[in-house]
């Protein structure tokens, strides 16, 4: 059975810093693509960050701003996530898939951690 688990989230005011972790289990995220999402009540789920050992993909909003990452040792991914800005204020999702094209569809992933909350004061 897959488990992500994130951790890391947090108040914190604008143009501060936080690390997101996503723990996994019953997945090896050497062989997977790991991504982070993100979402608003109301609004659709949108893709953050994705890594692969194809590389690794941003989303136009936060290139310059985060960086993925992942520690196969520990099976980690993690979310840099710097210069933050109020509209950053969601809760992010770890999210793994068995193929390795890092694909930015929250429906391409097959598995989802429980999220963690992030809030960027002003």
């Amino acid at each position: 059975q897959v488990q992500l688990v994130e951790s890391g989230g947090g108040l914190v005011q604008a143009g501060g810093s936080l690390m997101l972790s996503c723990v996994a289990s019953g997945l090896t995220i050497s062989s997977s693509t790991m991504g982070w999402f993100r979402q608003v009540p109301g609004k659709d789920r949108d893709f953050v960050a994705a890594i692969g050992w194809v590389g690794d993909r941003l989303a136009d909003s936060v290139k310059g701003r985060f960086t993925i990452s992942r520690d196969n040792h520990k099976n980690t991914v993690y979310l840099q996530m710097s210069s933050l800005k109020p509209e950053d204020t969601a809760v992010y999702y770890c999210a793994g898939r068995d193929l390795s094209n890092l694909a930015t569809l929250p429906g391409a992933y097959d598995y989802w951690g429980q999220g963690t909350e992030v809030t960027v004061s002003s």
